[in-house]
């Protein structure tokens, strides 16, 4: 009877229903995949936090101006730049004819801008697979 009732056990765990009929492999492939597109998720969502914020301020520094203010104020490539010295000029540039203060914004943006990815990065990071 012992027997009988550790074979049980055994094909119970074995033919479990929530296991269905899937390769020993695929289920760590699966779950890797998953950590892989958990993480990549949790970055791209700190980046559109990021863009919608600037949106956001533009939208405020701008307020009644809106023809006046810029195209985009692009993130890989104040990324791309060595020093947040060389971004604050960047911005400046980029905000020139900006009637309000703009130090605050600039300043917020450049902390905000610490531990981004550029675009690229983020889009393939999570492609490769994983050994």
């Amino acid at each position: 009877m012992a027997a009988n009732r550790v074979g049980r056990r055994l094909n119970n765990k074995t033919h479990s229903p929530s296991r269905g009929n899937r390769e020993p492999g695929l289920a760590v492939q699966k779950r890797q995949a998953r950590v892989t597109v958990k993480y990549d998720r949790k970055e791209l969502q700190r980046r559109l936090d990021v863009e919608k914020w600037i949106d956001e301020r533009l939208v405020e520094l701008y307020l009644g101006r809106e023809a006046e203010m810029p195209e985009e104020v692009n993130i890989d490539s104040l990324l791309d730049l060595p020093s947040d010295e060389e971004r604050a000029r960047q911005l400046q540039d980029i905000l020139h004819n900006c009637n309000n203060n703009t130090e605050v914004f600039i300043r917020e943006l450049i902390f905000k801008l610490h531990g981004l990815q550029k675009q690229d990065v983020l889009h393939n990071s999570g492609m490769e697979p994983h050994n």
